[in-house]
């Protein structure tokens, strides 16, 4: 039997080790911090969507239209959503053993994309020659509840991004990868 190695690209932090909360050995605090974080988003992301999906319904059965076509619509909604998460969980998990294919691609996609979807309808609103002041006047109960979501969301894309770069973890990523380098060799 193979000994267990500590090194970012183990055979013990594969499989469903790699899914736990705890840090594999030799995660540094910033790694692991931004692996939380990571989920964090992906947490308020499927808060707001269960949130967004029972308005559509509710709204659409207050219509009287019955409510079919929005059910059809939130269920197609939930599928691609599980899907996203789904490798946004799986991509985190990749980044936290030190790949960095997971680090540039959650960098691109969420960092940048993801985060613009976030926050590009306040400033088309806002661009629309709307002001802050209106935001509070014009809110409704929907507002109110996804506005703090999709802060924490926002804070939480961010800081996991900031800390994927930070000196430690670079170090560890470039540690990751001559690992290895060194196996296939």
């Amino acid at each position: 039997m193979k000994p267990r190695s500590s090194s970012p690209s183990s055979d013990a932090t594969t499989g469903a080790a790699s899914f736990k909360l705890s840090p594999p050995p030799g995660v540094p605090k910033e790694v692991q911090a931004s692996f939380l974080l990571w989920l964090s988003a992906v947490a308020a992301g499927v808060l707001e969507t269960i949130i967004r999906i029972i308005d559509a319904l509710l709204v659409g059965w207050a219509s009287g239209s019955g409510g079919e076509a929005d059910l059809i619509g939130a269920i197609s909604n939930v599928v691609i959503r599980v899907i996203v998460y789904t490798l946004v969980v799986y991509i985190v998990t990749r980044m936290r053993l030190g790949k960095r294919w997971a680090r540039l691609t959650l960098a691109v996609l969420l960092g940048v994309i993801g985060t613009l979807s976030l926050v590009i309808d306040p400033i088309s609103w806002l661009a629309g020659g709307n002001s802050l002041r209106e935001v509070f006047t014009e809110a409704n109960l929907l507002f109110f509840l996804i506005a703090p979501i999709r802060t924490i969301h926002l804070a939480a894309v961010i800081v996991a991004l900031v800390l994927m770069f930070l000196p430690a973890a670079n170090t560890y990523f470039r540690v990751a990868r001559s690992a290895r380098r060194r196996t296939l060799a």
